[in-house]
């Protein structure tokens, strides 16, 4: 149980540092949304996931490739680390360019600041995919508190200057701060990558390599899984872009204030998931009992963190949306006006079987078996495609959600029968049982408490209250169902 609780200690160092970052970003989100209205929003999100799409190019599934075979080969640790640092950047740099590019010829975008904003932004991205790479050296090791350290650093530099811009620099001048707004993340990019540098050169004296033998056997074995996240990046986000090619900007800003909200809270499967994979690989080649096992275990923690997040974000979405933004961005369904509450009430459903999608796609990387999430992404990608569609002209951005919880759930359930093909894996439930009676505890106290305090504090306090109640009616109740465990308890503290 020494890997498990090495894992353990990894992710929660991850998830405590993605916390602060979270708390941070929702501070970004509140400023942001306020001070560009839905439709400037929505150009800023119209960026940043137009430039995802070109960043995974860059991306290609190389971080989770690097950490594989930094764990397969300690010993060639520096050769692999410096020739991936170095395929990583130019792959970035082309990347980058061809997205700049590309956003300047679509004519839907002509008249907006999206272009240049794309041409601003384009350098964070490529901050941000040099830190990944330092930080899978970081990764392999276990080490992560220095990466997430340098995270939460970035996200305070980039709030600092978002702050400065909004409150005293351009208060008034939404047009020309909505550029200084980009320009924030490249300032907390550069804190990110000098850091992760300093801490990654104190594991290994590495160094650009260009050993192109390499890069080919690299590229080789990343292809299939390469493709894979590649297309898995076009059924996750085609969503917003084809929302800003067929609907307003208005409906892309509110439907982007809860896709941010989900992608800061989907990236807690993967810090788990990336500190299982080294073990599930080893496991994978040598011991499939205990694999299954090792699998079990991350099903039932993914599901304990995931679970009540669902159903405490439907239940609450309407006061977090408006505490996270603003009143503009939540429903006045008497007005037929549905608001990001409505879009993160479905979005919450798609994350939770995004968590299980992910345990198994992270499955298949570990047994080698790439080919088979590039076929499952490639036939998830045509039915999201395709549904998007048909229902973004009827449904706007109801129907977006409603298609990404549709392609999560394809996902899940062929994800699933590969992996079982694989180890004959047969997941028990006890745990879950446990897990929705828990969930549905906390879900009773926020029903009974709502009325009582909404009379008594102000809701941004009411909130907090809620949250705290059924977080804690929550935990109580998977300790007196032992869902729980003596040896999960022992292994948390000792982390």
């Amino acid at each position: 149980m020494g890997s498990v609780r090495k894992i353990i200690g990894n992710t929660a160092i991850q998830i405590l540092g993605k916390f602060a970052t979270a708390v941070l970003s929702i501070i970004v989100i509140k400023l942001i949304t306020g001070y560009l209205g839905r439709a400037g929003y929505g150009e800023y999100t119209v960026i940043y996931e137009f430039l995802a799409f070109f960043g995974i190019i860059a991306d290609f599934g190389i971080f989770q490739i690097a950490v594989k075979e930094m764990s397969m080969h300690p010993a060639n640790r520096n050769k692999i680390f410096g020739n991936i640092l170095t395929m990583r950047a130019v792959l970035a740099c082309v990347a980058m360019v061809a997205a700049v590019s590309a956003g300047f010829l679509i004519p839907k975008y002509a008249n907006t600041a999206i272009p240049l904003g794309i041409a601003i932004a384009s350098v964070t991205t490529l901050l941000t995919l040099i830190f990944g790479t330092l930080s899978s050296l970081l990764q392999v090791a276990l080490k992560m508190q220095w990466s997430v350290l340098a995270f939460v650093l970035g996200k305070i530099a980039t709030l600092a200057w978002i702050i400065f811009v909004v409150k005293f620099w351009l208060p008034n001048n939404p047009t020309t701060g909505f550029f200084q707004l980009l320009i924030a993340g490249i300032i907390g990019g550069i804190v990110m990558v000098t850091l992760t540098f300093f801490a990654a050169r104190r594991l290994e004296k590495f160094s650009l390599r260009f050993d192109f033998q390499f890069w080919r056997e690299i590229f080789v074995k990343t292809l299939p899984y390469g493709m894979a996240i590649l297309l898995a990046t076009i059924y996750f986000r085609i969503d917003v872009i084809l929302l800003s090619l067929m609907r307003s900007n208005d409906e892309v800003g509110v439907y982007g204030v809860a896709a941010r909200i989900l992608e800061n809270l989907s990236i807690i499967s993967i810090f788990f998931l990336n500190s299982a994979l080294p073990t599930i690989t080893r496991l994978f080649r040598d011991n499939h009992e205990k694999l299954k096992k090792l699998l079990q275990y991350s099903f039932d923690f993914l599901m304990m963190i995931g679970v009540p997040i669902v159903v405490g974000g439907i239940t609450l979405a309407y006061p977090l949306i408006t505490a996270i933004s603003s009143p503009k961005f939540a429903s006045d369904l008497t007005n037929g006006f549905y608001g990001s509450d409505i879009a993160l009430q479905i979005l919450l459903v798609a994350m939770l079987f995004a968590f299980l999608a992910n345990l198994f796609g992270y499955t298949l990387l570990a047994g080698n078996q790439q080919i088979k999430l590039l076929w499952i992404n490639s036939a998830a990608v045509i039915f999201n495609f395709v549904s998007n569609l048909l229902v973004i002209p009827i449904w706007g951005f109801r129907g977006a959600a409603i298609t990404s919880v549709a392609s999560q759930i394809f996902v899940c359930i062929f994800g699933f029968y590969f992996v079982r093909q694989l180890i004959q894996i047969r997941f028990t439930f006890t745990t879950l049982t446990k897990i929705i009676l828990a969930a549905g505890v906390m879900y009773i106290l926020i029903r009974i408490l709502e009325p009582i305090l909404c009379e008594t504090f102000g809701s941004n306090t009411n909130l907090l209250i809620l949250i705290l109640f059924g977080g804690t009616a929550y935990g109580t109740t998977l300790l007196i169902t032992k869902a729980v465990t003596p040896e999960m308890r022992q292994l948390i503290a000792r982390k």
